[in-house]
């Protein structure tokens, strides 16, 4: 390969422009692609798309769309949960070589929800240089539109599949003093409407976003009653992020609240299952409430 060659496949397009990349140091870069709309990647993340020396991605497919777009020759190498035992190890042998890696998802920032985490444990693990280049998050965005609080939010990934762990789920943080965001699929978005009405209780506020940054978007707010109505029968189409609004403070327990709870609780049942009820229905961590109920006995002079 001639400088010439070199100097064509390091570059990407700004309109009409080809504009040269730089070489990276060594290190594996995650660089947050567009959730929809390819006007959203940022330069810095071109640059690093296309000065990368290994540029590995879920669906060699959907990037190369990107790539593409941007008239960026690198060649993706496909990473994902199917196949990360056998790439994995390949991509952590070209930072031992001292190349740089660059990681992206179909969508959005890798390691949220995808399985770019073990690779970027592993990296760093074997000591070398992380470096996050942010750009487009679904969740955040959907959590901005929302018009809910975002002074403390907590993503939760997807529910279970199945209703009981769903609703298990949705019980454990239903204290939780913050906005609740999920990814959901759209064939299960009623369901869990459905599900989170009645665990977290009907009246509390909710929002649908679907099809963020693209031609349909959608945020479709209300109570959890009315978009657990809506969304019942109706088929619905393309990514779904969930959010549901925290609870209102006089819901959230407080320490003497939940001391009395425990005690009660530890009446009728063994510690470890107390502090495990007690979790269910405050929403607060199983193990410090089981270290809290150890306190209370010990302070009874219990055994």
């Amino acid at each position: 390969m001639n400088d010439e060659q070199k100097t064509i496949q390091r570059s990407y397009r700004i309109g009409n422009a080809a504009v040269p990349a730089r070489p990276l140091d060594p290190a594996l870069y995650l660089v947050a692609t567009p959730i929809g709309n390819l006007g959203d990647i940022t330069l810095r993340a071109l640059e690093t798309l296309a000065g990368a020396d290994v540029l590995a991605c879920e669906d060699t497919r959907v990037t190369r769309v990107l790539l593409d777009r941007y008239g960026i020759v690198n060649r993706p190498f496909a990473y994902h949960e199917h196949n990360a035992d056998e790439a994995g190890p390949k991509l952590l042998a070209a930072l031992d070589e001292g190349k740089s890696v660059a990681l992206v998802s179909d969508a959005g920032t890798p390691l949220v929800s995808d399985p770019g985490f073990r690779l970027g444990q592993m990296a760093i693990e074997a000591g070398h240089r992380v470096v996050p280049v942010p750009g487009p998050s679904a969740p955040l965005a959907a959590l901005v539109g929302s018009g809910m609080p975002s002074d403390a939010f907590l993503f939760a990934g997807f529910l279970p599949v199945k209703d009981k762990g769903r609703r298990d789920r949705l019980a454990e943080l239903s204290r939780v003093p913050a906005t609740l965001i999920f990814f959901e699929s759209p064939h299960r978005i009623g369901a869990s409407l459905a599900a989170a009405a009645d665990v977290l209780g009907g009246g509390r506020r909710a929002a649908v976003c679907r099809e963020l940054t693209k031609a349909f978007e959608e945020f479709r707010r209300g109570s959890l009653d009315q978009l657990s109505g809506y969304y019942a029968d109706r088929p619905v189409k393309g990514e779904v992020v969930l959010l549901i609004a925290p609870p209102e403070i006089d819901d959230v327990p407080g320490a003497m609240e939940v001391d009395v709870l425990l005690r009660e609780l530890a009446a009728s049942m063994p510690t470890s299952k107390a502090a495990a009820e007690g979790a269910r229905l405050t929403g607060l961590s199983k193990k410090d409430l089981y270290q809290r109920l150890l306190a209370l006995k010990g302070e009874a002079g219990e055994e």
